[in-house]
């Protein structure tokens, strides 16, 4: 049996994606292009390929199964993983798209910071390659349509951007300490989203929208049994783009996802924008959260997006982390040094990745402040380290080191993505070297000295998927150049295939 897994492991890890993703990213291009000239036929009939498609199919297989975060969440079937012979039957499986029947969906309940709960609803795994294998079909065609100033889940697009779209509408030169704005909420948006609405604004042929319709309604609640896309789907963040798509032009604005801020000139009339957005909303099965929608002056200071912005009295504008994304950084880092059954070097293993993606997260922020230097968990890190017997002083600093990396920031120098360009509209180079950019150190050096390219595939990094960093002599305490490869993590998980069992 082990043996005939193997056999299936090495088919998989042997497969051409190289292939299927230029395959795949071919019928992608020319969807956006054949949207670009509105010729909506020509658009649906390529849909209908990507569904047929034996390389889109593989590659949303290996999306839910290998890549994505949630790969190991189980559905209402009780799997949490397939392995590689179920893969390949769920490839051959996927070749009904077209008569897909979703499955109902896992309800799991989490805290939200307001001490309610939310609801996520969790397809199958199969339904899950299904919403994936659509998502490719959608979003090319949808990019098109999509506000220059959203930036939520879309591809080529980050916080970062909001972040500067931000600054760039309220720094001094733009007079930023005479404005107001007003921080939108929308009530239970994901639950609240009228089905019928969506429909009628999505792109895609009836085979498609049907199957869609069957996803809609498998996560319904019994009192709103025509509202609300399923939070936990793949497709649910791409649908919820799509009908909140156009409130950005009622007002200058940015918006990522749900979350909204309109600027506000000192004539403008708030209340008169709010019954416009209420319109837009009502007309789609939503409403403005009365509670929690403010408006608020630049000088006061307002939350969005994990920071806080303020103009300063002197007209300066100003962005640093917020106090409830450093309080839940920093309750993070001290569970993790205080823990007693971990070893000291996996403490600082551990912490790493945390302290580099916050960093990384915040980089654009002004960082120089006593409390955002982390100068103090560096402290309490060190101070926690040299107890340990087995370490001496400098072992201990060396630690502290590897848990600490240091991240350059430059406030306010993010380079926004330039106006309505897309990953789908083929140029390679602008997009790979623009997703360089999220990443420091080795992995930046190590992508530039690659020309932007996987060191094991080939291919430009795009963004769709992690770099990673691959030590070629499996010596993870090497940090030479020459022994390291910034890598695609799918990548890097089949050069390793045949190092570590496989499930």
């Amino acid at each position: 049996m082990l043996r005939h897994m193997s056999n299936h492991s090495e088919d998989w890890s042997s497969l051409n994606w190289n292939k299927f993703q230029k395959n795949l990213f071919r019928l992608q291009k020319r969807i956006y292009k054949a949207m670009q000239n509105g010729d909506l036929r020509k658009v649906r009939n390529l849909q209908r390929l990507v569904l047929k498609s034996r390389a889109a199919r593989m590659l949303a297989v290996r999306q839910v199964t290998q890549l994505n975060s949630g790969k190991k969440t189980c559905g209402i079937d009780g799997k949490k993983s397939l392995n590689f012979r179920e893969r390949l039957n769920l490839v051959l499986k996927l070749k009904r798209a077209n008569n897909w029947e979703h499955q109902g969906l896992r309800e799991v309940k989490i805290p939200k910071k307001n001490g309610k709960m939310r609801t996520l609803k969790i397809p199958t795994i199969a339904d899950r390659a299904w919403q994936c294998l659509v998502k490719y079909a959608l979003e090319p065609a949808h990019e098109i349509t999509f506000h220059a100033r959203s930036y939520g889940f879309r591809p080529g697009r980050s916080t970062q951007d909001a972040q500067q779209f931000v600054f760039n509408n309220l720094k001094s030169r733009v007079k930023g300490y005479e404005k107001r704005v007003i921080e939108l909420d929308i009530e239970k948006c994901f639950d609240r989203i009228n089905h019928n609405e969506i429909m009628k604004r999505v792109i895609a042929p009836q085979q498609i929208k049907m199957g869609l319709w069957e996803c809609l309604k498998a996560g319904v609640s019994p009192e709103f049994p025509e509202q609300g896309t399923p939070q936990g789907g793949i497709v649910s963040p791409l649908l919820a783009n799509i009908a909140l798509n156009g409130i950005e032009d009622i007002h200058p604005s940015v918006r990522y996802a749900d979350d909204m801020v309109f600027f506000l000139k000192p004539k403008d009339d708030a209340e008169k924008i709010l019954e416009k957005v209420q319109q837009f909303l009502t007309k789609r099965g939503m409403n403005v959260s009365a509670e929690k929608t403010k408006i608020t002056r630049t000088t006061a200071g307002f939350d969005f997006l994990g920071w806080h912005f303020k103009v300063q009295k002197n007209g300066k504008f100003r962005c640093t982390p917020s106090e409830e994304n450093y309080e839940n950084f920093r309750k993070k880092v001290k569970t993790i040094v205080n823990n007693s059954v971990l070893a000291t070097a996996t403490k600082a293993k551990k912490l790493g990745p945390i302290i580099r993606g916050w960093r990384n997260y915040h980089r654009y922020c002004r960082m120089d402040g006593s409390r955002f230097s982390l100068w103090y968990l560096n402290h309490d890190a060190f101070k926690t380290f040299i107890k340990d017997k087995n370490k001496g002083k400098n072992e201990a600093i060396e630690l502290v080191k590897q848990a600490f990396p240091a991240v350059p920031y430059s406030e306010n120098k993010f380079v926004m993505v330039k106006g309505n360009k897309s990953p789908y509209d083929g140029d390679s180079i602008y997009w790979s070297k623009r997703n360089s950019k999220l990443y420091d150190g080795h992995t930046e050096k190590a992508l530039k000295r690659q020309g932007y390219k996987c060191g094991h595939c080939g291919n430009y990094l795009d963004g769709n998927e992690k770099v990673e960093l691959h030590h070629t002599d499996g010596n993870h305490d090497n940090w030479k150049p020459k022994n390291l490869l910034a890598v695609h993590e799918s990548c890097h998980d089949y050069i390793h295939m045949g190092k570590r069992p496989q499930a």
